[in-house]
Parts: C-alpha cells; sequence; structure tokens
C-alpha cells in the first residue's frame, strides 16, 4: 500500500502490473483480491455519501494517526487506515493496480499465504509510517507495492521452475518498475513514502518464502509459516509503538515550568505570550496545552483570573476558540505541582465534536499561571494522557530569579545586585528569602527609596507588621514625594487594620500621581468597603489612629 497523507494531497499514479500464467493457477478465480477490492470500493463509497471525505471523517473512520495510535490506545488504526482513501483518483490507481498484481500473486501462491501477506503488509507499512511520521495517513498502495516485491522475488526464485512463470513482474525486469514507482513517491507531494518502503520490504521478505501453490514445499507448510509471517508483522508494529510511545519533559525557564508530555508533542507559535503545545492533529483528535503567566500586580490565590477566564472564554452558549461552551463546574480549588489553585473544567461543543476543557490557574507571588488542557472527548483515554500531564507538572525556578542569584554571588557588596534579587523573590511569593538580601541593600544604601519599600512589602507580606511599617515610614522619611513610598505606608495601615488611615494615605498619594490608574482603582475599592462598614469606621476613628 502507499501511505497518503491526506493533509497534503493525491498519490501519483502506479501504472504496472503483475500476473501469472500458470495453467493451473489461471483457472483459479482470484476471490480473495476481489473481495479486497470491492471492500475497498465499497468503504470509500459509503464515507462519500456520509458527507465531505476531508480529513476529520478519515481520521474518524480509521485513518492512522499518531496521536491516537500512541497516546489513545487504538493500535487497529495500523489495519483500518489500509481501506481508506481520500478521493476517486487515489482509490482506482490503488484497486487497478492492485487488482492485477493481487491476481497474479493470488493465483501463484496459496490463498492462505496470500492472505497472510496482504496482513503483513498492511500492518509493516502502517507501523512503517508511524515510525517515519505521526501525521494523518490512508490508502491500500502499501498493499500495492508489498505484491509487487513478493512476485518480484518469488519469480526470480523459480524463474528455472517447470511449468511456473510469473509474468511481467517477475525476477530484475520488475526492478525498474518498482524503482519507477518509488521515485513518483519521492518526487510528489503528499505521498507516504516510508509506507511505500515498509510494504515493498515486507513483500520482498515475504516473496523469499512463498512457494507456488502445487509445490510440495508449499502443500507441507500448512499454516505455520503464514502465521509466522503475520506474527513477525505484529512484531515489529509492536515495537515500533512501544518506541514512539514515550514522554519527554518540556521546560520554560521564563516561566519555570515543566511539563510531561508525550513524545510527538511539539510546540507552536501562538503569538500572544502562550507557549503551545498540541498533538498535532489538525481537528477531530486534536489535543493542546497552553501556558501564560498574567501580571496580577499583587499576591493573589488566582480566583479573580479564573472567574475572569469564565466569563470572557466560556460563556455559556456562546462559541468561543474551542468550541460553543456546553457547561462549566468551577472554579474550585486544588493543588498543582505542589501548589494551591483554582481549576475551571468545561464542555465544549465545536464543529470537530466536542471537547472537553480543564483549566488551572496557579499563583505564584505576583503572577498567576494559567494552564489550560483541551481534548476529544470522542476518545475517552486522552483524559488519562491529560491527567499524567497535570500529575507530573512541576514549578522550577525560573530564569529570571536564577540570573539574581548569579549576579548577587558574583557581587556580594554592590547594593544593586542584593536588591535585584530580593524583588525578584518577593514578586515570586518568596518574601520570607527576599528579607535577607533587602535588608542587606538597604545596609549598603540607605538612600535607596526603592530598596526601602521592597523591604517594607517584603516584612508586611511575612507577617511582620511593625517591622514593615517602620520600614515604610523610613522609606517615606527619604522619599516623602515616592509613589512607592506613600503606597508602601498604605499597605502598612491595611495590615495594621486601620482603614480610614489606609485611605488617606491613598488620598496622598494619589495628590502625587493623580494619573496613577492603580491607585485610583486601589482608593475606590477601598471607599467602597468604608462605605459598606460604618460601624467599623466609627469605631476606628472614634480611638487614636494607630501610628
Amino acid at each position: 500500500m502507499t501511505g497518503l497523507s491526506p493533509q497534503e494531497g493525491g498519490e501519483p499514479g502506479l501504472l504496472s502490473i503483475g500476473q501469472s500464467a500458470d495453467q493451473g493457477s489461471a483457472r483459479s478465480f482470484p476471490w480473495v483480491t476481489l473481495a479486497v477490492a470491492g471492500l475497498l470500493v465499497a468503504v470509500h463509497g459509503v464515507l462519500a455519501a456520509l458527507g465531505p471525505v476531508d480529513v476529520d471523517a478519515l481520521v474518524r473512520w480509521g485513518a492512522k494517526a499518531g496521536p491516537l495510535v500512541l497516546e489513545a490506545g487504538q493500535v487497529w488504526r495500523l489495519l483500518s487506515a489500509n481501506l481508506l482513501h481520500r478521493d476517486a483518483l487515489h482509490l482506482a490507481l490503488n484497486v487497478t493496480v492492485l487488482v492485477a498484481a493481487g491476481t497474479a500473486l493470488e493465483r501463484a501462491c496459496r490463498r492462505v499465504d496470500y492472505v497472510a501477506l496482504l496482513i503483513s503488509t498492511a500492518l509493516t507499512t502502517m507501523a512503517s509510517s508511524l515510525a517515519w511520521s505521526g501525521a494523518v495517513s490512508v490508502g491500500a498502495s502499501g498493499l500495492v507495492y508489498g505484491c509487487m516485491g513478493a512476485l518480484l522475488v518469488l519469480g526470480r526464485r523459480h524463474r528455472s521452475r517447470s511449468g511456473f512463470r510469473v509474468r511481467w513482474l517477475s525476477g530484475e525486469s520488475s526492478i525498474p518498475t518498482v524503482l519507477v514507482f518509488l521515485w513518483l513517491g519521492w518526487t510528489s507531494v503528499g505521498v507516504d513514502n516510508a509506507g511505500h518502503l515498509g510494504g515493498l520490504v515486507a513483500g520482498l521478505l515475504t516473496g523469499a518464502f512463498l512457494e507456488p501453490r502445487e509445490s510440495e514445499r508449499s502443500v507441507r507448510s500448512g499454516v505455520v509459516r503464514p502465521l509466522v509471517g503475520v506474527g513477525a508483522a505484529l512484531l515489529v508494529a509492536a515495537l515500533v509503538v512501544m518506541e514512539r510511545s514515550g514522554w519527554r519533559v518540556e521546560r520554560d525557564d521564563g516561566f519555570g515550568v515543566a511539563v510531561a508530555l508525550p513524545e510527538g508533542w511539539r510546540g507552536e507559535v501562538d503569538g500572544q505570550g502562550r507557549r503551545t503545545f498540541s498533538n498535532g492533529l489538525p481537528g477531530l483528535g486534536r489535543a493542546t496545552f497552553s501556558a501564560e503567566a498574567i501580571e496580577a500586580g499583587e499576591a493573589v490565590d488566582g480566583l479573580a483570573q479564573a472567574r475572569h477566564f469564565h466569563e470572557e472564554t466560556l460563556p455559556l452558549g456562546v462559541p468561543g476558540p474551542e468550541g460553543r461552551t456546553l457547561s462549566v463546574q468551577g472554579p474550585s480549588r486544588t493543588l498543582v505541582g505542589g501548589r494551591v489553585a483554582q481549576r475551571l473544567r468545561a464542555q465544549l461543543e465545536g464543529p470537530d465534536g466536542g471537547r472537553h476543557l480543564l483549566a488551572f490557574f496557579v499563583p505564584r507571588g505576583e503572577w498567576v499561571y494559567r494552564l489550560v488542557f483541551t481534548w476529544p472527548a470522542q476518545w475517552p483515554a486522552y483524559q488519562d494522557v491529560v491527567g499524567r500531564m497535570v500529575a507530573e507538572l512541576r514549578f522550577d525556578e525560573p530564569s529570571v530569579l536564577r540570573e539574581a542569584r548569579g549576579r548577587a554571588l558574583l557581587s556580594p557588596g554592590a547594593p544593586g545586585p542584593q536588591r535585584e534579587l530580593g524583588a525578584v523573590l518577593r514578586r515570586l511569593g518568596l518574601s520570607r528569602e527576599a528579607v535577607t538580601p533587602l535588608a542587606e541593600a538597604v545596609r549598603l544604601s540607605p538612600a535607596h527609596v526603592g530598596a526601602r519599600v521592597e523591604l517594607a512589602r517584603a516584612l508586611l507580606d511575612t507577617g511582620r507588621v511593625e517591622e514593615g511599617c517602620h520600614a515604610a515610614d523610613e522609606a517615606q522619611v527619604y522619599g516623602p514625594s515616592d509613589t512607592g513610598a506613600l503606597e508602601a505606608g498604605v499597605r502598612c495601615e491595611l495590615a495594621r487594620g486601620a482603614l480610614p488611615r489606609a485611605l488617606e494615605r491613598l488620598e496622598e498619594a494619589r495628590r502625587v500621581d493623580p494619573q496613577d490608574a492603580r491607585l485610583r482603582a486601589a482608593e475606590a475599592a477601598l471607599r467602597t468597603v468604608l462605605e459598606a462598614s460604618p460601624s467599623s469606621v466609627h469605631q476606628e476613628t472614634s480611638g487614636p489612629t494607630p501610628r
């Protein structure tokens, strides 16, 4: 068979034919060959009657699709793909040559040997295609190559046998024909040449053991030899599947994320700051994973990002990038890579069938990692694939932190690298670890307002309120008009629970920088809280103002 990649195009014409002139064999009707040809025509006819014969239709009916064979366990596709064809021309070429070459071989050999050859060639063809590429492939031309290869060797081995002849495709005379077919395949677009070679090699090897129908050795062999041939093909297919079914760990230094992926998954260009991977299928059967880091500006739990994703990307009944949303569950708390996260589950409906979506929102200091998995509902085995990816996902040290550590180690007496390291640690949620380098940066450069602001925030984040407030007050002494220092004072009052005093400091910061949208939003939010809690306001304002 010639494996055809339906994503790319058609197949070159197969022109030459093989036949037997053995008089006893000629009277034997080629039932198997005609039955296979009829099955090929019937399958394509039914497929065409149900709608366009596109890639999705071929995948649905059993095309060789590497991800579905290797990840969803659908090994049966190595046989079913031989029965499918993209269009009538593809089918007509394969059936024409198969009828001629297959008839010659069926008349020359026992039917049980011939059937074993077809099964072995079908398996080896698609296994070879799978070993080379996981792309979608269909077609019976591998069977054609198998028949021609077997006829070539059979005719060569028995060319001097009395009463036995295989004309046209026999011995050395068939080599130019086979080479022409292979050349046409290699110079054409969309042809699965690995499948061609696999079918040809299977036919050549089988031809080395085939015997003429009436020979004594053929009669004595019974069904042992055919079964050995099929078993060898099964072994080859199993070895290919095992070799291609591996997993690898994909690491992103920028995000500091490591995730296990099936070996065949590849990265795709996203263009929106996301790392995206998929199993490579264009439609039906497609599964994806994407990772994106969202800057929140504050230490958050990911809930707001999960709700925003639900409202903007997964509104019920509205078509989205992955299909129309049918239902959504969550957000709910869970653990991912040892970190508390928010989880969303969704059922989608798209042109390629139903899909599942699983999204995690993992906070990491002032960042939230959005991890989204999608997979086809038609093949539940992908749930296990995604489950393994989630279970083995890990968070590593991102490159920005690793580089900051390196600079701090190389310049232990310089305030800049210490300040940078502390700021990176705090923004990644490692405030306890950030206190030491930030305190060292303040010691080395007491007048640097930014270092004092970062130290104040790190201390407040770790619950050391009075130390943090002291650092915030000192930052404001060195930078009375610095919005960062004023904001640190606001955080101090919020940590103390003094909301009116926090509002006063926010208003002071707003007067310094009236265009700061973040300060404006914080002021509006704090006013809303105060208006909703008049009793607590009265209680706080009636006592001494906390300092």
